[in-house]
């Protein structure tokens, strides 16, 4: 149960001023989704798309994700986990992010802040600086590489690579877009992009055996929503599926 939250997370790989028309996501924006591990449903989650916001003395967008255990799962594996992150607006760069993590017995909770001029990626908790890396130009946290892919246009052999940083290493993040299908969720049918990121790098943002996998649908229309995730883990596999959408307020 401990990569419960790395799925509402997508975890996998990949605001003040709103964002362009072109992008699909602004504030306002809501996804909802159910987590289930193998066969239980073990949680729930939320991705949005946060109001105004200002990070490192920047205007901001401001995404965030949550994920929780349902009271059943709460007796024995408690799950409150949230994630924030910080982007430049024209969504170049990640500005700030934070993660508050608490699976069971294991609580983790650092910042990661970004200096473009240096090219160096630092990470906090409780205050005190824990690590440094050094980062490529043009870096993302794991969160906003998410939302950066939702500004490509998607076809089936798509190649994606950006550079992310979850504050313990620096790599450049990939995905590749498999092949198209139809699937249904409760939120409804949609015609989806089957994306496969790689995570074997991405240690600090899954806590996962060496033989995981991680497979995202995401809509196929201009909107491209990550509609399901599924990932296999040495523990058992882990899904989440869409439940509810809500647009961006006009």
């Amino acid at each position: 149960m401990k990569r419960l939250a790395a799925l509402a997370l997508f975890l996998v790989l990949f605001a003040a001023l709103p964002a362009r028309a072109e992008y699909p996501f602004a504030s306002g924006e809501k996804l909802s989704y159910d987590l289930y591990w193998t066969f239980i449903r073990a949680g729930t989650a939320t991705l949005e798309t946060l109001p105004g916001a200002e990070a490192e003395g920047q205007t901001a967008l401001h995404f965030r994700a949550l994920a929780k255990s349902t009271p059943f799962v709460d007796k024995f594996y408690r799950v409150r986990d949230q994630i924030q992150s910080w982007v430049d607006p024209r969504v170049t760069r990640s500005l700030l992010y934070q993660k508050d993590q608490s699976e069971g017995d294991y609580v983790r909770n650092y910042v990661i802040r970004f200096n473009p001029q240096g090219n160096m990626a630092f990470r906090y908790s409780k205050g005190a600086l824990k690590n440094a890396v050094l980062t490529q130009p043009g870096t993302f946290d794991p969160l906003s590489m998410l939302f950066l892919f939702r500004t490509k246009p998607l076809s089936v052999g798509f190649e994606f690579a950006a550079p992310v940083t979850d504050g313990d290493k620096a790599v450049v993040g990939k995905a590749r877009v498999v092949r198209r299908e139809t699937i249904s969720t409760p939120a409804g049918e949609f015609d989806t992009f089957l994306v496969e990121p790689e995570i074997k790098d991405i240690g600090g943002v899954f806590r996962k055996s060496p033989s995981a996998t991680l497979q995202v649908w995401i809509t196929a229309d201009a909107r491209r929503i990550p509609v399901r995730v599924k990932s296999k883990v040495i523990v058992g596999s882990f899904s989440m599926d869409l439940t509810a959408y809500e647009g961006p307020k006009q």
